[in-house]
């Protein structure tokens, strides 16, 4: 058979991926992620993933919190955070069988400056979005007239998703209230392939690849308030991101990565995400100790598309809540006396989720995961090293889909100087 015939095979292979853990690739992320634009993915800053991931009323001279851009305005310091993340993911499907994952990824980068020290602050990040990664093969056959059957194995792979660029700025206009906006721009490239690979030599192998690039630009808000002494502060807090349409260009190619046909014109379109609400409230006592909640809401059934994503149908989208919490215990307070582990921030939290996007109409995927961590002091003042664990569970087995058992750990650098300091003559 020439290629065209085997193009016209792989158009009429379908492979339920929820069926397949057994065959899913040993280096890759959740199938879920195969669905809409990917697994969402936030950090405000390692703090925050820590205490349950939210931070929006999180107020600190010793960390930026990109959950709220009223918080950069208390800033002392120049500071800047960069991280990485290790995950390991055991797939498990209805009927017992399972496949353990692995996979690192970048976690943020987060630059601060307080252009006026703690009244007015500066905030940089460059951060995930979104992320598609996965790889499962399934078998099946194909009745061929007046032959016996034809075998075959499609193995479905995906990866990229969106990165997010944000800039902004925080005013404290009087101690007890910040304000803060900034801008959010929105892009990255999807790869979606289908390589079918046949038991008889006379069908030629196809590989069909999707690519798509996306970007787009909004806008975010958010307030602050505080109240009380500085040994019994608490605050209240609330940021929203406005909606955003965001623009894509798919390439559909067919062939081998040295003789690839493109497959029609360029097609381009549109995709509306909702808007994002989030909401806060947190309790500091003496530099101890540290409560807060969280609370995030995200209308995705009101989310649209022009360009054909899996599952971005209104049937299978489903409005997001996430709510999560913590506590964080610094024994020693901001004392410099103190031994160390007693300097040590113990945390401990969890959060509750669900995917705004399901492979079965009706079903919601929640995910439902503790996190903790420590805030390790280093020889350099205002600069720690924070280590950060969450274990949890996504999904079900019901409707023949997969549970997800994953455990993430985390490794951030916050660092902290001084700068633009004029030096003085003694």
């Amino acid at each position: 058979m020439n290629k065209r015939i085997g193009y016209l095979l792989v158009l009429g292979l379908t492979a339920p991926l929820a069926q397949v853990v057994s065959a899913q690739g040993k280096d890759d992320g959740s199938l879920y992620s195969r669905y809409g634009l990917g697994e969402l993915h936030t950090f405000a800053s390692s703090r925050a993933q820590a205490l349950g991931g939210g931070g929006t009323a999180l107020y600190s001279y010793d960390y930026l919190n990109f959950g709220n851009p009223a918080a950069w305005s208390r800033q002392a310091l120049v500071r800047v955070a960069a991280g990485v993340q290790f995950d390991g993911l055991r797939a498990q499907d209805a009927t017992g069988s399972s496949e353990r994952l692995l996979r690192g990824a970048f976690n943020a980068l987060q630059i601060g400056f307080p252009l006026f020290s703690q009244r007015l602050g500066l905030g940089v990040s460059f951060e995930p979005y979104s992320r598609v990664d996965y790889e499962v093969t399934a078998p099946g056959s194909l009745e061929v007239s007046g032959r016996d059957p034809l075998a075959y194995e499609v193995q479905h792979a995906g990866s990229g998703g969106l990165h997010q660029i944000r800039a902004g700025l925080g005013w404290r206009s009087v101690p007890w209230l910040s304000l803060g906006g900034s801008v959010d721009f929105l892009f990255g490239i999807t790869e979606l392939s289908e390589r079918t690979t046949f038991a008889s030599a006379d069908v030629v192998e196809t590989n069909l690849l999707s690519s798509t690039r996306l970007h787009g630009t909004t806008l975010t808000g958010g307030i602050l308030l505080a109240m009380g002494p500085p040994a019994g502060e608490l605050t209240f807090a609330a940021s929203g991101t406005l909606p955003v349409k965001i623009k894509g260009s798919r390439t559909r190619t067919l062939g081998e990565s040295l003789d690839r046909d493109t497959l029609g014109a360029q097609v381009r379109g549109t995709v509306e995400l909702p808007a994002s609400l989030r909401s806060g409230a947190a309790f500091k006592w003496q530099n101890r100790w540290l409560f807060a909640a969280d609370l995030r809401y995200e209308p995705w059934t009101q989310a649209s598309s022009t360009l054909p994503l899996s599952g971005f149908a209104s049937s299978h989208l489903h409005d997001r809540l996430r709510i999560g919490g913590g506590v964080e215990w610094i024994p020693a307070g901001t004392s410099l006396l103190e031994s160390y582990f007693a300097r040590v921030a113990y945390r401990l939290g969890f959060y509750r989720d669900n995917l705004y996007v399901s492979p079965v109409v009706g079903t919601d995927i929640a995910v439902t995961a503790i996190t903790g961590g420590l805030g390790l002091p280093t020889l350099f003042a205002g600069t720690r090293l924070d280590l950060v664990f969450e274990a949890g569970v996504r999904g079900t087995t019901e409707q023949n889909l997969v549970r997800d058992h994953f455990i993430g750990i985390s490794a951030t650098l916050n660092i902290g100087e001084r700068w633009f300091l004029k030096r003085r003559l003694r």
